[in-house]
């Protein structure tokens, strides 16, 4: 069998061409204003700058506006709920990214809860996941939502499918089982202390590894024929799946790198085109 390779960097790059297309419209009706999209960054990680680095490259490709806010890391939550609300209520910015992680001290979810609706183009918010989980109008979480457009884009059936998605944070696992939910998929969501994992996996037509531990997932659990989605990345170049030995037995794979982490910046990106679309006109 030879798989399918589900390329989200040859997605994403797609994408990209039409977004510069709709910057460079809305541009000219809007008089030369264009999307701008707020990074926060608090602390000094050197992975999440990393990060903030590249989304702030994939703005200036598609002639968008990033704006970098970089905070101490001995910040109190009050500090940076007070920078989010300003982002809030500056009618230039269309769309606001507070990385993650922030700093211990800080209560996060408190701070992801501030961002406006209106601008929560990361899909953070409890409301934004909430209305996104009752198919109500919402940006949903940018890794997930990557996801969808990815097999959306290669066509992958997930109507009637069994979908086992191992992971269930906030902003990846229990969101990927809604959308994959609202696609008409029936849904088992698994996590690192389920019982007879193993067991669970073997069932799946489609497979999310989103548990955040290297090669957590083994290639023996997979049936052949599977689509096996990888949203981890780890040092070495591997994902949350065993995947080297799976590659001539499953229908599609994401790859580790160039699979789902090209999407979720580029999914970002769009939902916060869409978000100045929305306020420009």
């Amino acid at each position: 069998m030879t798989a399918l390779v589900l390329d989200g960097k040859h997605v994403a790059k797609l994408t990209e061409e039409a977004l510069r297309i709709r910057v460079e419209g809305l541009k000219e009706r809007s008089g030369g204003r264009i999307p701008v999209l707020a990074t926060v960054l608090v602390g000094d990680d050197p992975a999440s700058a990393t990060y903030v680095k590249m989304k702030g490259n994939a703005c200036r490709r598609i002639g968008m506006e990033s704006m970098a806010i970089e905070l101490p890391s001995t910040l109190k939550t009050n500090d940076l709920l007070h920078e989010l609300e300003t982002l809030n209520n500056n009618p230039d910015v269309h769309g606001i990214l507070l990385q993650h992680p922030v700093p211990s001290q800080i209560d996060e979810r408190a701070a992801f809860d501030m961002i406006d609706l209106s601008k929560d183009v990361d899909g953070v918010t409890c409301l934004g996941f909430g209305r996104m989980a009752m198919g109500e109008d919402a940006y949903g979480c940018a890794t997930p939502q990557g996801i969808m457009r990815l097999l959306g884009h290669y066509e992958i059936p997930l109507e009637g499918k069994h979908a086992v998605v191992i992971g269930r944070s906030p902003i990846l696992g229990k969101p990927m089982a809604m959308m994959l939910l609202q696609a008409n998929a029936t849904v088992t969501i698994c996590h690192s202390r389920t019982q007879n994992l193993a067991d669970h996996v073997r069932q799946a037509d489609i497979i999310v590894g989103a548990v955040g531990r290297p090669e957590f997932i083994r290639a023996d659990w997979v049936k052949d024929g599977a689509v096996v989605v990888d949203a981890g990345y780890h040092p070495g170049g591997v994902g949350d799946i065993e995947l080297t030995p799976l590659l001539d037995r499953v229908a599609a794979y994401t790859p580790v790198p160039g699979g789902v982490g090209p999407m979720t910046i580029n999914t970002l990106i769009q939902q916060t085109v869409l978000s100045g679309e929305k306020a420009l006109g």
